[in-house]
């Protein structure tokens, strides 16, 4: 696995222009308000911070001179105006399985006021009462990685931190409780793709959250 810490700036993204094989490229929405204060955010739709605008204007010149046979997007608008800010606005195409998970009543929650309740919970091992279930997201997870290989083109996706995450662990054929060990930053760039063909697929960059 190729880390973000392990290259420099704009190289980052020319690095892998020269591979052949399909690559997903992962675009975790700029800072809101609740990013920051590290409440859960699944389907409340609120908006990118002043912040979150700015790092999603810095995204676009990150991903400036790549070119994808789809940009698809979330139908929240953090993700929305993200992919409208990186200069993708009149390109994408909403796909709502890529809506975030639903925390139920955990919407809104810290994990230490959760685990206040329930000592221990963690979210993808537990889940979330009234909510979604992980099975549910991973069913998702699937369908969507389904149609983009059918499409074997390079393809940008505006989204948000845990279904990002069930995406890639599914995407490597894992059991989508191993997203647990993928950490995953806004405004952040990943790239899923292939090593020596289709049936390798593999993390190419991962969480790259350069300012």
């Amino acid at each position: 696995m190729e880390m973000a810490s392990d290259l420099n700036g704009k190289e980052v993204i020319q690095a892998h222009m020269s591979v052949t094989l399909p690559q997903i490229y992962l675009a975790r929405h700029g800072e809101t308000a609740w990013s920051l204060s590290r409440q859960a955010t699944g389907r409340s739709d609120i908006p990118l911070t002043d912040r979150g605008e700015r790092d999603a204007q810095e995204l676009g010149t990150r991903l400036k001179g790549l070119s994808f046979a789809q940009v698809l997007t979330s139908p929240l608008q953090r993700a929305q105006r993200t992919a409208e800010l990186a200069g993708y606005g009149k390109r994408t195409a909403v796909d709502d399985d890529l809506t975030e998970w639903d925390y139920g009543t955990y919407e809104g929650r810290r994990t230490a006021e959760i685990r206040a309740e329930r000592p221990g919970w963690r979210l993808l091992e537990d889940g979330c009462p009234g909510g979604e279930t992980l099975e549910a997201v991973a069913v998702r997870a699937d369908r969507i990685i389904d149609r983009i290989r059918a499409l074997r083109a390079d393809v940008l996706v505006f989204a948000h931190r845990d279904i990002l995450r069930i995406l890639t662990a599914r995407w490597l054929r894992l059991d989508a409780r191993e997203a647990r060990i993928f950490y995953l930053t806004t405004a952040s760039l990943s790239i899923l793709g292939y090593h020596h063909d289709l049936d390798e697929p593999v993390i190419r960059l991962w969480n790259d959250a350069r300012r």
